[in-house]
């Protein structure tokens, strides 16, 4: 099956992604980095999800409250996805045969200031792409906690359940059935 290839500015759905990054997967220089890509991509739609179905449990969708997170968590998925732009922009551009020859081919024909160059333009693929993955698990670490953050509104602290008037009378009958015999 021949591959499909995306443009970049083509990609719109999370498959779209998955189709983009898989093309690099066989980057042995990169591979690490394409794979972690991968199964961020996953566990943003896991944790899209998984905030639909709490969001639609605990409000209505007319509701301010609703359309607020909504647009919110819409807002981040953008910028999640703004950030894997970015990193396909830099891996479609890398040349990994290159990076190679510096590394391995440490040859008299350049001089050091040129190897020393190369590799730090290397070096800047590569912490480029690994800043913009820690961004991605920031990201996905404020999905978490916004899902902790509304799951708790659909319940009870055990403060709010000692002050609950159910709890204060049915502490009262305790004390009271004493007075409740024949």
């Amino acid at each position: 099956k021949p591959t499909v290839i995306i443009s970049i500015k083509e990609l719109k759905a999370d498959e779209d992604y998955v189709i983009s990054l898989s093309q690099y997967k066989n980057m042995k220089v990169l591979k690490k980095e394409i794979s972690f890509a991968l199964e961020q991509v996953q566990r943003l739609k896991k944790k899209k999800g998984t905030l639909w179905n709490v969001l639609n449990q605990r409000f209505e969708q007319n509701e301010i409250s609703y359309k607020k997170f909504t647009t919110v968590i819409i807002e981040v998925e953008k910028l999640f996805y703004l950030n894997l732009r970015n990193i396909l922009n830099k891996v479609s551009v890398f040349d990994e045969a290159e990076y190679k020859h510096v590394l391995e081919h440490n040859t008299t024909r350049f001089t050091k200031k040129i190897l020393m160059e190369k590799a730090e333009l290397y070096n800047k693929y590569m912490t480029f792409i690994n800043n913009a993955l820690n961004i991605n698990e920031e990201i996905l670490l404020d999905l978490d906690k916004l899902l902790l953050e509304i799951s708790k509104l659909n319940s009870f602290e055990i403060e709010d359940i000692d002050n609950m008037a159910c709890m204060k009378e049915i502490e009262n009958l305790i004390t009271q059935t004493k007075f409740y015999k024949n």
